[in-house]
C-alpha cells in the first residue's frame, strides 16, 4: 500500500471519528475505500475531502464529539490550539459587495489575496469553485466555512483565515434555504489544522452567539474581538 494510503484505525484517528461510523460510511459507498487483507483502506487525500463535507453537514451532537476528540488531542500533546490568532486584520471586510455565490466566492478569494499570503489567486479561486460545486460550505445560521478541497503547499505561505460580512444575505446553498452573510475562508497548509479548524468553527456556530454579534459590528477590530473572546468563552 502506499504511503497515502490508511487503514482504518489511522483514518478513523485522523479525522476523529469512531471506527464502526468511519466503516459503516465506508460500506454505504460515502467516502472512497477498498476493503483488502481483511481491512478497510482510504486514500488519504479522498478522505480529507471527504472529511471536511462529512463535518460541515454533522449535527450539533456530532460536532461537539469531534471537538472534544481534538480538545483532548490537543491536551496531550500540550499544545494551545487557537484560530482566533490566523485571522488576519488585512483579511477581514465588513461590507463584501458580492449579490450571488460566484460573485461572493470571487470576492472572498481577493480578500484573501488582500493578506499577502496567497501564493496563487487564480488557484485558490478555482479551487473555491470546485469545492462549493461538490457541496456548498454553508451551514446555515447565515455563515458559510469556505475552504479548497485539497492542501497543497502551492497555494498559501502559511495558514489563516479571512473573513466577510456581506452586505445582504447571499443564497449560498445553505441547507435550509436562508441567505448567508458571514463568510469565513479556510486558507490552511495542514490537513490536520484545516480540519481542527473546521470543527472549531462549527462549534462556534452551534455553540455560541458571535455570528449573531458579529451582524452588528462597526469594525474589523471588532469583529476580530468578538471571534476572540467567543473562542475563549467556548474553551472555558
Amino acid at each position: 500500500m502506499s504511503r497515502t494510503t490508511l487503514n482504518l484505525r489511522q483514518a478513523a484517528e485522523h479525522v476523529h471519528l469512531e471506527m464502526s461510523e468511519l466503516k459503516h460510511a465506508a460500506q454505504r459507498g460515502e467516502v472512497e475505500a477498498v476493503e483488502h487483507s481483511g481491512d478497510w483502506w482510504f486514500d488519504h487525500r479522498a478522505l480529507d475531502e471527504w472529511a471536511q463535507r462529512n463535518l460541515i453537514a454533522s449535527n450539533r451532537k456530532s460536532l461537539l464529539r469531534q471537538h472534544a476528540a481534538i480538545m483532548d488531542e490537543s491536551r496531550r500533546s500540550h499544545s494551545e490550539f487557537r484560530i482566533s490568532g490566523l485571522f488576519k486584520l488585512g483579511g477581514m471586510c465588513l461590507s463584501m459587495p458580492g449579490k450571488a455565490k460566484a460573485g461572493m466566492i470571487r470576492d472572498m478569494s481577493d480578500l484573501a489575496v488582500k493578506t499577502g499570503l496567497v501564493y496563487d489567486g487564480d488557484g485558490l479561486f478555482k479551487e473555491l469553485i470546485a469545492r462549493e460545486e461538490s457541496a456548498s460550505t454553508a451551514v446555515g445560521q447565515g455563515a458559510a466555512f469556505m475552504h479548497p478541497r485539497f492542501h497543497d503547499p502551492y497555494l498559501f505561505e502559511e495558514s489563516f483565515i479571512a473573513y466577510g460580512r456581506s452586505e445582504r444575505p447571499v443564497f449560498f446553498g445553505a441547507p435550509n434555504g436562508e441567505g448567508t452573510r458571514h463568510f469565513f475562508l479556510v486558507c490552511s497548509t495542514d490537513h490536520v489544522q484545516h480540519l481542527n479548524i473546521l470543527a472549531r468553527l462549527a462549534v462556534m456556530a452551534h455553540a455560541t452567539e458571535f455570528l449573531s454579534i458579529l451582524d452588528e459590528v462597526a469594525s474589523t477590530e471588532e469583529a476580530l474581538s468578538v471571534i476572540r473572546a467567543a473562542e475563549e468563552g467556548l474553551l472555558k
